[in-house]
C-alpha cells in the first residue's frame, strides 16, 4: 500500500490552445511542471473561422486522418502529457538511484570519453585507443576474432568511483605487472585511470576529492630505441621497386591494356607518395588528406594543414597549419603526378584512387611492406619515412628548423632526432679534439 510519501503526485493538466499557422490551424498543448511551461504541437485543427465572432468553429463533415478535432485533440494532449511525466520520472528515478548509489566509475569513463569528443576536439584515432582501454569486458575486436579483456571496467566499472582507493588501484597496476604487461602500456593504464579520475574532480563535474591514481607509483619505461631510418639511396629504391610494380602479386596474368594502365600508373603514385613521405615529414594522414592547392610550387613549399584520423578528415595533430619546404626530389615527385593530367584541380587529393577518392591506408601499408621486402630494405614501419625525414633534415639543421619542418608541438621530440645518427663531420672533429702531437 502506498503512502503519502511515496505516492506518485497526479499529471498535471493540460490546456488545449488554436494556433494559426500557413497551413492552417492547429492545436498545441500548454501545461506547467516545476514551474516551467511546456508546449507541444498536437496536429492539424480541423476548424475554421467564425466570420462573426472572429474565432474557430468546427469544420462541417468527417474529420479526417491526420487532424484533430477538440475531443480527439483533449485525448492525445492527456497521452502527450502522461507520456512524457513518464519519461521525467523515469529520469528522475534513475537520478535518484544513481545519487544514492554514488556515480560510478563506468559513468564517469563515458562522460570523459564524450568530454575529450566534444569540448577537447581529440583525434578520432586517440579516441579509438582510449575506447579500446575503456571497453566493456567481451567487446569484440574491430579486427579478426579477438574480444577485449576490459581490463579497466572488469575492475573498476561498477564501483562509486568516490569509494575507489589508491590501494586498489595500484592493486590493478601490480596485476598488470605479474601478466607481463610492459611497463609503457601500465603506464598508459595508469595515465588513462588518472585522466578520469581528474575530470571527476572538476568542480563543474563530480567534485572529487582526491585524485587516488596520484599515490601509485609509475613504471620506468626503457629509453626509446635509437631512431633507425633509411639513407636517401634506400628511399629511392623503395620507391622505384613500387613503381616498377615489384610489389604487386603476380598472379594475375591475363590483363586488359586499360587495366595494366591504370597499375602502371597507381605503382608510379606509390613511389612518389613514399618519396614525399621521406622528403617532406608529413605524418601519413597528411599526406592522405593532402590536396593540389595546398601545393605552391612557385614558392617551392606545401601548406600542410589537415589530416587524416580513423578515417576522418580534420586539423593536424597540433591543430596548427605548416610551411613545408620542398627539396628538389619532393618537387620532381609533385611534378610527375602532376603530369598525369586528371584529377589535378585545387581541390583534389595529390593522392587518389582512380575514381578521384582518397586512398584506403590499410592497402597503401600493405603495398608501402611488400615494395620495402621486394627492395630488399630491412623493416621499418611506414612511419620510419618520416623519421628519415627528421634525421635527415638534422644532419644540417638545428633543432628549431627540424621541429618546425616535422610540426612538433614541443622541442623535446625534435631533440631524438638531433641525436639519431652522427653527422659526416663529427669523425673529423673529434679526430681534431684526440690528434696527439710530438
Amino acid at each position: 500500500m502506498q503512502t503519502e510519501s511515496t505516492r506518485r503526485p497526479r499529471d498535471p493538466t493540460g490546456a488545449l490552445v488554436v494556433t494559426e499557422r500557413r497551413a492552417g490551424p492547429v492545436y498545441e498543448a500548454k501545461w506547467r511542471r516545476d514551474g516551467r511551461q511546456l508546449k507541444r504541437s498536437i496536429g492539424p485543427a480541423w476548424l475554421e473561422r467564425d466570420e462573426e465572432t472572429g474565432g474557430w468553429r468546427p469544420r462541417r463533415g468527417r474529420v479526417p486522418e491526420g487532424h484533430f478535432d477538440e475531443k480527439r485533440a483533449t485525448v492525445r494532449m492527456a497521452a502527450m502529457i502522461a507520456e512524457h511525466e513518464h519519461e521525467r520520472r523515469a529520469a528522475e528515478d534513475g537520478e535518484r538511484a544513481r545519487r544514492e548509489r554514488g556515480v560510478t566509475f563506468r559513468d564517469v569513463a563515458s562522460e570523459w570519453l564524450e568530454h575529450l569528443r566534444r569540448e577537447r576536439g581529440v583525434k578520432p584515432a586517440t579516441l579509438r585507443d582510449y575506447g579500446y582501454l575503456l571497453a566493456e569486458p567481451g567487446t569484440p575486436h574491430r579486427r579478426g576474432a579477438g574480444k577485449s579483456a576490459g581490463l579497466i571496467l572488469a575492475s573498476f566499472g561498477d564501483r562509486p568511483i568516490a569509494k575507489i582507493t589508491t590501494k586498489e588501484v595500484s592493486a590493478f597496476l601490480r596485476e598488470l605487472d605479474d601478466a607481463a604487461t610492459s611497463p609503457r602500456s601500465v603506464n598508459k593504464y595508469r595515465e588513462v585511470l588518472s585522466a578520469i579520475f581528474n575530470y571527476a574532480g572538476r568542480e563543474d563535474t563530480y567534485g572529487l576529492a582526491a585524485n587516488p591514481v596520484k599515490g601509485t607509483v609509475k613504471r620506468r619505461q626503457p629509453p626509446p630505441a635509437v631512431l633507425d631510418f633509411y639513407e636517401p639511396h634506400e628511399i629511392e629504391a623503395l620507391a622505384q621497386h613500387a613503381a616498377a610494380g615489384s610489389h604487386r602479386s603476380k598472379r594475375h596474368t591475363s590483363l586488359g591494356p586499360d587495366e595494366i594502365a591504370w597499375r602502371a600508373q597507381e605503382d608510379a603514385q606509390d613511389g612518389e607518395l613514399f618519396r614525399l613521405a621521406a622528403y617532406t615529414g608529413l605524418r601519413f594522414g597528411e599526406l592522405l588528406a593532402l590536396r593540389w592547392g595546398d601545393v605552391d610550387m612557385d614558392a617551392r613549399r606545401i601548406m600542410v594543414q589537415r589530416a587524416v584520423s580513423a578515417k576522418v578528415e580534420g586539423p593536424t595533430k597540433s591543430w596548427q597549419a605548416r610551411l613545408v619546404p620542398l627539396a628538389d626530389p619532393a618537387a620532381e615527385a609533385l611534378n610527375r603526378l602532376r603530369a598525369r593530367g586528371h584529377y589535378t584541380a585545387r581541390g583534389d587529393y595529390v593522392f587518389c584512387s582512380r575514381l578521384g577518392r582518397r586512398l584506403n591506408p590499410s592497402a597503401i601499408r600493405r603495398r608501402y611492406k611488400a615494395a620495402r621486402e621486394a627492395a630488399g630494405l630491412r623493416p621499418l614501419r611506414f612511419h620510419g619515412l618520416r623519421h628519415a625525414a627528421g634525421s635527415l633534415i638534422a644532419r644540417h639543421a638545428d633543432a628549431r628548423f627540424v621541429q618546425d619542418f616535422l610540426g612538433h608541438s614541443r622541442i623535446a621530440t625534435t631533440e631524438r632526432y638531433m641525436h639519431a645518427k652522427a653527422r659526416p663531420e663529427d669523425v673529423d672533429r673529434v679526430n681534431l679534439a684526440f690528434q696527439v702531437t710530438t
